[in-house]
């Protein structure tokens, strides 16, 4: 198994995290994203959707970061809480996986993007108005983390970790790199944090993280980047 990740973004981390977990054999090929390395001609052979993850197993290539998960899930018979069998508790996981993309992961990312890469790409600030915006949606997800998904229990499906765990805080962690504390005054949020990490085992977790919570580097390298003129129309629509 091929796996085409780069660990800046939160699908890739999930997959990465998760193949390491389950201890899945797989090569880890790298996608420099911020080098524009998916418009490759080499990279568009193994996908024409040109985006990150892609899971590559012989033949069958697969490019949605929930599908590969759930895939990987089931091809290696990984220990059931992950993905359990049990209907209403897969439910339970499918509702998280469902959910997260237009709303923590989403929110998530417009913080990361306004507080990181607008600055390289528009050469100003982010605009307050929108800031603020994207600092409120990010915190209305949160609060149905906790409220919705989370309640009371240990984990998102009850006492044991499940993969809507892991991509919960997962995503949670594009923000923080962005240097948004994200759990000041969130007590449930950050002993559920805690929880998760020592699941996940902080070693291999901090490993998967090294790129995302050190991302001073990444505005000069974006500057060398011969996309980034191509990002600026992208942005002006995006942010407008």
């Amino acid at each position: 198994m091929e796996l085409y990740l780069d660990l800046l973004s939160q699908p890739c981390r999930s997959v990465f995290l998760f193949a390491k977990l389950a201890r899945i054999p797989f090569d880890f090929k790298h996608v420099d994203l911020s080098a524009g390395h998916q418009h490759s001609e080499e990279f568009g052979q193994i996908s024409m959707i040109r985006k990150v993850p892609v899971m590559k197993d012989g033949s069958f290539v697969l490019t949605e970061s929930v599908a590969i998960l759930e895939y990987m899930a089931q091809k290696y018979s990984v220990a059931d809480h992950w993905f359990p069998a049990d209907l209403q508790q897969r439910a339970r996981v499918n509702e998280y996986l469902s959910w997260q993309h237009m709303n923590l992961r989403a929110h998530g990312s417009k913080v990361f993007l306004l507080r990181i890469l607008f600055p390289v790409i528009m050469g100003s600030e982010a605009p307050k108005d929108k800031m603020d915006a994207a600092m409120e949606d990010l915190k209305q997800s949160l609060n149905l983390l906790e409220a919705k998904f989370l309640q009371n229990k240990p984990f998102i499906i009850g006492d044991k970790i499940s993969l809507a765990d892991l991509v919960a805080l997962v995503e949670i962690m594009q923000p923080v790199g962005a240097g948004v504390n994200v759990f000041e005054g969130r007590p449930k949020l950050t002993a559920w944090r805690d929880r998760v990490k020592k699941e996940l085992g902080e070693k291999l977790f901090d490993e998967s993280h090294d790129g995302i919570m050190n991302i001073s580097s990444l505005p000069q390298k974006m500057q060398n980047s011969a996309d980034l003129e191509m990002l600026k129309p992208k942005f002006q629509k995006l942010f407008k």
